[in-house]
């Protein structure tokens, strides 16, 4: 796992990959001790400049022992069924690439639909077949065919809604400027009809609404990130032609 400043998250997290042969944790420059909790725990710290999501993810993947390698953020769990499930499958391997249904906690409520659950996450994977992308935001893993694991990661994705809009904002930031290194524009299509497509794929056609008011406020955001990343890819190109 990649971490910085995640002392508190890093417990939990660590106990529950107690069937781990070995945790490689990359921190990037962490002030709170995460690097202590982490060796108190038994895993093997390293240190690296933060190199974007994508490559850090693959320089930890690159430290490990072993080629079978569990990719996880420091506010994930493993649940005992997806440990079992892993241990079951690592025992006679039948794809290279494995994902798992992962299931998001947000304004104190574990969600049951819509972008909160399953939330497919590829996350196992033999790294001689497979690697992260590049991205500098919303990495992925390349490589297939992809199989399934049973049972759940579980995803703290917010400790309070302060918090998660400041990383939202950082998101959209980076995934605004990764499109415009690409050479992509903005177009007002983009602005209108990206936020209602989500809006009605994950709030209405994955039954968002059943989660109440957190699913409500959930996807409200997705949907506001999504407006937010093609403004600031305008501004980006309004800021470049001057």
């Amino acid at each position: 796992m990649i971490t910085l400043n995640a002392a508190a998250q890093l417990p939990d997290c660590l106990a529950s990959v107690a069937f781990a042969d070995e945790v490689v944790v990359v921190d990037s420059g962490s002030s709170d001790g995460t690097a202590q909790v982490a060796a108190r725990y038994g895993a093997r710290v390293i240190a690296k400049e933060w190199l974007g999501f994508g490559r850090q993810k693959q320089f930890a993947v690159e430290q490990a022992s072993h080629d079978w390698v569990l990719c996880l953020d420091a506010d994930e769990r493993v649940s005992p069924e997806l440990a079992a499930s892993l241990v079951r499958t690592l025992d006679a391997p039948a794809a290279p690439v494995y994902r798992m249904a992962r299931r998001n906690r947000f304004l104190g409520r574990w969600l049951h639909h819509g972008e909160g659950y399953p939330d497919w996450s590829v996350r196992l994977f033999d790294r001689r077949q497979a690697r992260w992308s590049e991205d500098p935001v919303h990495e992925k893993v390349l490589g297939a065919p992809i199989g399934t694991l049973d049972g759940d990661l579980l995803h703290e994705s917010a400790q309070d809604l302060s918090g998660y809009l400041e990383k939202q904002n950082r998101y959209t930031t980076l995934a605004a400027q990764e499109m415009h290194r690409r050479g992509q524009r903005a177009s007002l299509a983009h602005l209108a009809l990206s936020p209602l497509a989500r809006f009605l794929k994950f709030y209405l056609l994955r039954l968002g609404f059943l989660d109440g008011m957190p699913g409500l406020v959930h996807i409200s955001i997705g949907c506001m990130n999504s407006f937010m990343k093609y403004a600031k890819l305008a501004d980006l190109h309004k800021a470049g032609g001057r």
